[in-house]
């Protein structure tokens, strides 16, 4: 193994001892926040960068006191420490050898002032989170990174983070107002305090005399003075921000603001405060298609003159890849692709008539200098379709690398106005060093340009091509006044550069700051500055072919924020690092931690995945990481289960029956006496075989009723007035919640009053969408329950001609899927329509019907599958047809009940569902609804508060 790269499996043996100290360090906790298993290590080694360090000790901080702790056992005993927290930094800035201190779960706070005009938030929040908090005021974050889905503040803060349309003018360095952090030294700091400076003084008297003397010294400089306001005229990440120097006067602003960009070198940032910004909430956008990348970037000075808010470039690789993304279907489907270009333009405003002046602007500007047509769209579907490819576009683009390379992301900018002779060089430039599959995309209008290429590092020149690829990038963008990192942050990959791109006097400058503030070097070595010229061509991440399934992630870490199971063991983009580090311990031969990383993988990334689907509704490659587990389970299962699993699917009634059977027997005796039975049961036979009882759980439900007609719709009209009725097994095994009919015979009496009269499938006890099998992955089964529940809805539908609707929404995504699979495997493929019954509900039956009275206030749960459905907005709209308030909790997310994982393991839907409670909690809502009987279940024993079907409400509503 080169010492350029390396191995996922590589890691030092686990210090146990060392792990003790840090533990003493942080006093009792009710949790064990620190770990010296290598098992912990891999999994914490992984960011989105292309860099790979594995750190010594994992720490989990749940608080300042913490933070403080670690870093003065790290002064005392000589170690280094790396703040971790979203891990999508691009740049090796969040890679650690030594301590790695995660500070995502503990600083999740978000508190808006009054009028939300200044918030108030923790480092581990994300800027989504953020700006769904914002929403209600009409205000939002400045910094919008394309990551903002995954990204949290304390990275936006680490790496002063910009975006698409916020420039330099909303930045974090801009929009900051105060800080509260934590020096190296264990010295906390709030800034925001009237007397902050004063304190500061007292606490680093050095610190604060040398800021001083640093800021005299360079405004005493003309020179100096000059290159700094040339350096930061535009976007600007490269090196400690000396610009701090001269917009502020005091040493705490100073310092404040030289935390800004310093990506976790000068201390932690525990809290910072905001100025929000308004909200444009009208807003008109277009992809506008060039013949090339010239004629495209030629013609940005007058677009930037016309006012648009965000004009984002995309050069022919990268409409290629849009164009294989089934997502983005119809945005440039027809396009044959040569040597196009594109710019995704964008208007705002707050109003329509101030919207409705700038694009007859712009149109007019562009068709008289012979522009394409200029043809915006202000639906918002189209609109959020064209962003969400340009957000996801460097992971769809690194996705879509040969498997086993490693994707390289740069980040430069130059003038606006040398753009486009940049950008022509930097084609040569890839053309010359052999990088054919490179693409160029980013913010034209800050001058600002991403490109990615991919490398293999275990290739005999990789490392040397790109070690002269990057010597000839330095020298292209210097050339022309530009900045080697504009927005990503320097990290390691441009750390050995920072002093040719600043000149000694002022990288000496910097070297200074570092010192003042961090004299026994324990903050990220290496990160910004630092004595290795070669820093970016070491511990280069190696990406070995794992199953294909998950073989295209690039570790961008979008799937974490939805992920159920992220807080309690692993997200997707660990579960896959884990698989990765298993394939290169098999390739060295390392067979002992292979052992030990398959035993710890059962329960961590195994047992509690939901395989709800949700990372793959984020993930830009649409990788569904339950894909995987379901391989992994199908994989593991042994050959009793596999047959108790087949046995099942034939005798489904029987089985289905006899569950909620012993629920309402259950119901009926002592819960602690069948939950201790339960517990019996778990220890002998184990916690992912039986289930847990808990008192929270329902009675049993009743038999799947037959209404009407029943096993054929032969004869009876396509209309919407006749549809197949699939009523799930779920609402059968679980009883309604309290006094309540259950969300079928609910719509059966909805479809009454609406006049559609409802078909019932032959045998309906006996099926089931089969999701049971399939999540457990017992493909015999599976393959058993689909075939008889494929025929029989053909039979009940006529082939297809009648729409079958599903009653809870994992069903309805369930039987979509499971028609699916009949249709690849069978000999008869057969179109059938499956429909929601919220998605019915809503088109259907809710115009032919007038609720009565409706409800003051209703708390919604949206579940993961009406999310991958797309059936959010009619579960929407049924709920506010029942109720005049309708609340979805800015923290919503999958419950991870998943049918009966949340029984197998309760501490998995404790903690997805912990977020979500907490924002309930004392709410006084006069309901509470979602669209799935399991996850009903779940969110009850969550918040104490009957959750119910949507159905149940607006049936009660309109009696």
């Amino acid at each position: 193994m080169s010492l350029a790269t390396a191995s996922r499996a590589g890691l030092a043996p686990s210090d146990t001892a060392f792990g003790d100290r840090l533990r003493t360090a942080l006093g009792p906790r009710t949790d064990d926040a620190v770990s010296v298993d290598s098992f912990d290590r891999i999994v914490a080694a992984v960011d989105a960068s292309h860099f790979l360090y594995t750190p010594n000790a994992v720490v989990t901080a749940a608080s300042t006191d913490d933070v403080v702790s670690v870093f003065r056992l790290a002064n005392a005993e000589g170690r280094h420490v790396t703040l971790r927290s979203g891990g999508t930094s691009l740049s090796g800035q969040a890679s650690a050898d030594d301590i790695l201190l995660d500070t995502r779960r503990g600083f999740r706070d978000i508190e808006p002032n009054a009028d939300g005009s200044v918030v108030r938030v923790g480092p581990g929040a994300t800027v989504r989170a953020v700006n769904a908090r914002l929403a209600r005021y009409g205000r939002k974050l400045g910094p919008d990174p394309a990551s903002e889905s995954a990204a949290t503040i304390g990275g936006v803060i680490a790496n002063n983070s910009s975006g698409m349309a916020c420039g330099t003018v909303h930045n974090s360095y801009r929009t900051l107002r105060s800080l509260t952090a934590v020096l190296p030294s264990g010295t906390v700091v709030d800034t925001g305090r009237a007397d902050a400076d004063e304190r500061l003084a007292v606490a680093e008297p050095e610190l604060y005399a040398g800021l001083l003397l640093l800021r005299q010294r360079i405004l005493g400089d003309p020179a100096h003075v000059a290159e700094i306001r040339r350096q930061y005229r535009g976007k600007n990440t490269m090196g400690y921000g000396l610009n701090s120097f001269l917009d502020f006067e005091t040493p705490v602003e100073m310092l404040a603001h030289l935390l800004v960009g310093s990506e976790g070198s000068l201390g932690f940032v525990a809290g910072a405060e905001f100025d929000t910004i308004v909200v444009a909430r009208r807003a008109a956008t277009a992809l506008v298609i060039f013949p090339d990348l010239a004629s495209a970037t030629g013609i940005l000075p007058l677009l930037v003159e016309t006012g648009a808010a965000t004009i984002e470039l995309m050069d022919a690789g990268s409409l290629r890849v849009v164009q294989a993304d089934p997502t983005a279907a119809g945005v440039v489907d027809d396009l044959v692709i040569e040597d196009h270009a594109a710019l995704l333009v964008e208007y705002q405003s707050t109003d329509d008539e101030g919207l409705a002046a700038l694009v007859a602007s712009a149109q007019t500007a562009l068709a008289a200098a012979g522009a394409p047509a200029f043809e915006p769209t202000t639906d918002a579907r189209e609109r959020a379709k064209l962003w969400h490819v340009r957000k996801g576009l460097y992971a769809a683009i690194a996705g879509a690398r040969p498997s086993g390379t490693t994707a390289l992301l740069e980040d430069i900018a130059v003038p606006v106005e040398s753009l486009a002779e940049a950008c022509v060089a930097l084609q040569q430039l890839f053309d010359r060093h052999g990088y054919a599959d490179a693409v160029i995309f980013g913010h034209a209008k800050d001058g600002n340009i991403h490109f990615l290429l991919t490398e293999d590092f275990t290739s005999p020149d990789g490392v040397e091509r790109q070690r002269v690829f990057t010597e000839d990038l330095v020298d292209l963008v210097l050339s022309r006044g530009g900045t080697l990192k504009a927005e990503h942050g320097t990290g390691r990959i441009m750390a050995p550069f920072v002093e040719r791109q600043f000149g000694a006097e002022l990288y000496g400058v910097m070297r200074e700051v570092k010192r003042l503030c961090d004299p026994r070097g324990i903050l990220n070595p290496g990160v910004l500055i630092g004595d290795d010229p070669e820093a970016h061509l070491t511990h280069l991440k190696l990406t070995p072919a794992v199953e294909s399934e998950v073989d295209r992630c690039v570790d961008c870490g979008y799937c974490e924020p939805v992920c159920p199971s992220r807080d309690v063991t692993l997200t997707p983009r660990q579960r896959i690092a884990v698989r990765r580090a298993r394939a290169a311990a098999q390739a060295s031969g390392d067979a002992r931690l292979d052992a030990h990383l398959a035993r710890a993988e059962e329960y961590a990334s195994v047992e509690t995945c939901a395989v709800d689907g949700m990372c793959q509704t984020a993930c830009p490659v649409l990788i569904n990481t339950g894909d995987l587990v379901r391989r992994l389970r199908e994989n593991e299962q042994p050959a009793l289960v596999k047959a108790g699993g087949a046995i099942a699917a034939k005798q489904w009634k029987t089985v289905s029956r006899g569950a909620a059977t012993a629920l309402t027997i259950a119901k009926a005796a002592p819960a602690p006496l069948v939950t201790a039975a339960t517990d019996v049961g778990r220890a002998l036979l184990g916690s992912d075989i039986v289930p847990r009882y808990g008192r929270d759980l329902p009675r049993g439900g009743p038999k799947r009723a037959v209404r009407g007609a029943s096993g054929s719709g032969s004869g009876l009209e396509s209309t919407d007035d006749t549809i197949v009725l699939f009523a799930a097994c779920v609402g059968s095994m679980f009883g309604a919640a309290g006094d309540g009919i259950g969300a079928a015979e609910a719509f059966r009496r909805l479809c009454e009053r609406a006049g559609v009269s409802i078909v019932t499938p032959e045998n309906a006890d006996g099926l089931c969408c089969g999701t049971p099998w399939k999540s457990k992955g017992l493909a015999g089964g599976y393959a058993t329950m689909v075939e008889r529940v494929a025929a029989s809805l053909v039979a009940a539908s006529d082939r297809g001609r009648l729409t079958i609707v599903t009653d809870n929404s994992s069903c309805t995504e369930g039987l979509v899927l499971a028609i699916r699979h009949a249709n690849r495997t069978g000999a008869d493929p057969v179109d059938l329509r499956i429909e929601d019954s919220v998605d019915f509900a809503a088109r259907r039956l809710l115009p032919g019907i007038q609720v009565a009275d409706r409800l003051g206030s209703l708390a919604l749960h949206p579940t993961c599958a009406s999310t991958r459905l797309g059936s959010n907005d009619n579960l929407r709209a049924l709920a506010d047809a029942v109720a005049e308030t309708v609340d979805v909790p800015d923290a919503w997310g999958c419950c991870g009940f998943a049918g009966d994982r949340g029984m197998l393991h309760p501490e998995l839907t404790a903690s997805a569902t912990a977020p979500e409670a907490a924002e309930l909690a004392g709410g006084g809502h006069d309901a509470h609804a979602s669209c799935n009987r399991t996850c009903e279940i779940g969110m009850t024993r969550a918040t104490g508060s009957e959750y119910r079907h949507v159905l149940e409400l607006l049936e009660e509503r309109t009696r």
